[in-house]
């Protein structure tokens, strides 16, 4: 399901949306299980389909793009066929568990996620929980499974998601942002805390699409500085939409990194400095690329949606 050519930008979007969306459904274990017996199974049903109400519940799907988008820039995405459609659902799987956790009571306590109530307001908590717990590890099962890379290209791809997604990245990004509730961060140590939280995802997404491509080591370096640069600019432009976008348009509560004394961006620098930041990323994301000719089109116009976007 490889994107046609001379698409728009808002149509490539589209189509990697709707790809990756058709893709998901049938990565999610099934319901039966040889240890199950039948009075087990509803228990196992539930968790399925609570993990199916968390992963599909809509978003942007900028990280399974960065992964076509990858691929595409190093004209791999052809040979590929369905692996960048199981890599791209394994890192929003990830992110989707991420995103459980994060609304849990315990860490940010939000009832809406994307317009719907959150996996333990639908569900329980404790439900949510575990779907976090699988969709974690069914994110890795799948990077083992793929037709058109080696043992070895596999490997490297469970190492980087599994360093991006752990202490050393997203989670290590989300222990520093509760500990600096009510806390004045300096510039340094906000920018340290969003290139782990939200921009290690972000880079992994660019690096499996290149390990997956056969990039060369100066390739895969290009590519991870322009994906640095973007995932800080992602995390700025959502600290200027909580501002800015209502609680309709953003599809979870407008002003909640405000209402929790959330170190953000704009009160740092002032909502102007914030916007001048995100420009200032996008510029260096751009200039990372200046060996990319063409096929790297969609990349260059990610980097512009993820700082022009409302929410």
């Amino acid at each position: 399901m490889n994107a046609p050519a001379s698409l728009s930008f808002d149509d490539y979007l589209q189509h990697c949306r709707n790809r990756i969306q058709q893709a998901m459904p049938a990565l999610l274990p099934a319901t039966q299980s040889e240890f199950s017996a039948a009075n087990t199974e509803a228990a196992l049903a539930r968790l399925r389909e609570a993990s199916h109400y968390s992963l599909m519940n809509g978003g942007k799907r900028v990280r399974a793009c960065l992964v076509y988008a990858s691929a595409q820039a190093l004209g791999s995405d052809d040979k590929l066929a369905g692996d960048l459609d199981k890599i791209a659902a394994a890192l929003e799987m990830i992110h989707a568990y991420s995103l459980v956790h994060d609304d849990l009571p315990a860490m940010d306590d939000d009832d809406l996620r994307r317009g719907q109530p959150t996996c333990h307001i639908a569900y329980d908590e404790a439900t949510a929980i575990l779907v976090g717990d699988a969709l974690q590890c069914r994110a890795f099962e799948i990077l083992t499974k793929l037709s058109h890379c080696s043992p070895q290209q596999q490997l490297d791809m469970v190492r980087l998601l599994s360093a991006a997604s752990g202490a050393r990245g997203m989670v290590g990004g989300q222990a520093i942002d509760l500990a600096a509730v009510n806390r004045q961060l300096e510039l340094t140590e906000l920018q340290t805390m969003h290139q782990l939280k939200t921009g290690a995802l972000i880079r992994a997404a660019i690096g499996l699409g290149a390990i997956a491509s056969g990039a060369s080591a100066t390739q895969r370096e290009q590519l991870d500085r322009f994906g640095t640069a973007i995932g800080l600019s992602f995390q700025v432009q959502d600290d200027i939409i909580d501002i800015e976008s209502s609680t309709e348009t953003l599809g979870k509560t407008q002003g909640a990194d405000q209402a929790l004394n959330k170190p953000t961006f704009p009160r740092l620098l002032g909502l102007d400095g914030a916007k001048a930041l995100a420009n200032q990323l996008h510029e260096q994301a751009l200039a990372a690329l200046s060996d990319f000719g063409d096929p790297a089109w969609a990349l260059r116009e990610l980097s512009y949606y993820i700082i022009a976007r409302k929410h």
